[in-house]
């Protein structure tokens, strides 16, 4: 045992962990100065009333830009591009998962075909995300797109509908977009989880004829469970950060409107660096909450698997 009379870690553990931390130092130090010195000038600037039209002439005016008359809490915008934000997150990442499970499960069935299927499956998600934005933007094309062409021709609408004007349908189409592009990265990272699953819990379930849906329910859920929550959770910090796939369908319509699409019409459009800058800080304490309270949970799901 590598313990010092029964109170704690000897010295041997010691030092193990004084050498994870000399060995995972550079990296940490490279981490810092790449995305910490960023995000302390943003946070900095959010603190003035930098403008890109004043350059060098910006005054500190502390938590104004958040709290003051006009600051983020009081912006009806901005608390309708959280709100658009959170139920993209939420319906894409709901479609995706749900679409993910089913995909990964039949790929994890024996198949001549299955490693074709596999590489066919990454198609969506390896064309960049700009290119299939404006892709899908021209085959949702009101009057020329190909989706209203066959609507039309099956009889399922009477006139071509605008999917990235109309206020009522944007948001759910480029949910879809989304959902197409990202359900093979979510599906993959399943099918790894499944693929962790033992052989020997299938057998001894199929020797006692266990139904198949008690094998799923009692032994393959419980166990791609963990798996499963880390894919949910990359794949919300991404959805919560999406920017080109909603600029590049819809620009900057209120009705659609990411946090990210925001910043940058603060920054970009109105030229408002300290207000932009505090958009940024925002998102960005939002992002890291919302990634503590899903590592807690994954804690709290790997703890009752384990148990």
């Amino acid at each position: 045992m590598e313990l010092g009379q029964g109170h704690g870690p000897g010295p041997l553990a010691a030092r193990r962990v004084r050498s994870a931390w000399f060995m995972a130092a550079p990296m940490l130090l490279v981490l810092a100065l790449v995305g910490g010195w960023p995000l302390l000038r943003t946070f900095w600037f959010s603190l003035s009333d930098a403008e890109l039209s004043r350059p060098g002439q910006q005054g500190f005016i502390g938590l104004e830009n958040y709290l003051g008359e006009y600051g983020l809490l009081a912006d009806v915008e901005w608390w309708q591009a959280v709100g658009n934000t959170l139920w993209f997150t939420l319906l894409s990442v709901s479609i995706e998962t749900v679409l993910g499970l089913g995909v990964a499960l039949l790929l994890n069935q024996p198949s001549r075909w299955r490693t074709l299927l596999r590489a066919a499956l990454l198609v969506p998600w390896a064309i960049p995300t700009v290119v299939s934005a404006k892709l899908w933007s021209w085959m949702l094309h009101d009057p020329f797109g190909v989706v209203n062409h066959h609507l039309l021709a099956l009889g399922l609408i009477a006139a071509p509908l605008s999917w990235t004007a109309d206020p009522q349908l944007s948001m759910y189409a480029i949910v879809a977009v989304d959902v197409w592009k990202a359900t093979p990265y979510m599906a993959l990272l399943i099918l790894a989880a499944l693929q962790m699953v033992p052989p020997d819990c299938y057998e001894a379930a199929r020797v006692d004829g266990v139904p198949r849906w008690r094998v799923f329910r009692y032994i393959t859920w419980p166990l791609i469970l963990p798996g499963l929550l880390v894919a949910v959770v990359f794949r919300s910090l991404d959805a919560l950060r999406v920017f080109d796939l909603i600029y590049v369908m819809s620009s900057n319509s209120r009705d659609t409107k990411s946090m990210s699409v925001f910043v940058r019409e603060q920054l970009v459009d109105f030229g408002l660096t300290g207000y932009g800058s505090a958009a940024a800080t925002s998102l960005f304490f939002v992002v890291a909450l919302l990634s503590i309270v899903a590592i807690g949970l994954m804690r709290r799901s790997a703890d009752r698997v384990a148990t």
